[in-house]
């Protein structure tokens, strides 16, 4: 009896010496899906080509500017110093950055199909900036609603080459922000 519970005594100790026996790995969880920095980097370069291929066909439109008012707050339709959209925060969290470059890219691709655009359509700009959405993955919390764009009454037609003028030289500096935004955004992810 005594050699038997010597035996008791000592298995547990002779177990803890024996190399444990392989366990199935658990399966890796499915990384959560993000946004393909490599992708919008390229879409936004795309983009940033084709403005910059735009001609405009009166070159006074340079000299003249109509005072339409950017919406302001949540639905700005610029990329602005508070939405933290600089490489030391983007490093840590993008979320207001990308939520941000949402708003601007949902604004001007409905700028673009808007009644200013009706006699001059754009679609080249209007399928990057389509893909760009699909691209960017949607940041979490609530979404803007950004005030529907502009009817044009019939008065304000002769207008319509300035407005057109002024929506894309904003897209092209709003691109020029993304870009950069993406531009080091893929180099770090």
């Amino acid at each position: 009896m005594a050699p038997l519970r010597l035996l008791c005594l000592c298995l547990p100790a002779l177990l803890l010496l024996l190399p444990a026996p392989p366990v199935a790995a658990a399966p890796a969880p499915a990384p959560a899906p993000g946004t393909d920095w490599a992708a919008c980097k390229s879409l936004s370069q795309e983009l940033s080509r084709l403005l910059g291929t735009l001609k405009e066909p009166h070159s006074e439109l340079n000299r003249v500017q109509i005072a339409v008012e950017d919406p302001e707050g949540d639905c700005a339709t610029r990329i602005r110093c508070s939405d933290a959209c600089d490489p030391p925060t983007l490093d840590t969290n993008n979320t207001r950055c990308l939520r941000r470059i949402l708003q601007g890219l949902q604004h001007y691709r409905d700028l673009l199909g808007s009644e200013i655009f009706k006699d001059n359509r754009l679609p080249q700009l209007v399928a990057t900036l389509d893909r760009l959405l699909g691209v960017v993955q949607q940041a979490p919390g609530r979404p803007c609603q950004a005030p529907p764009g502009p009817t044009t009454p019939t008065w304000a037609e002769p207008l319509l080459p300035q407005l057109r003028h002024q929506a894309l030289e904003r897209l092209q500096s709003f691109t020029a922000v993304m870009s950069r935004v993406f531009t080091y955004s893929a180099r770090t992810h």
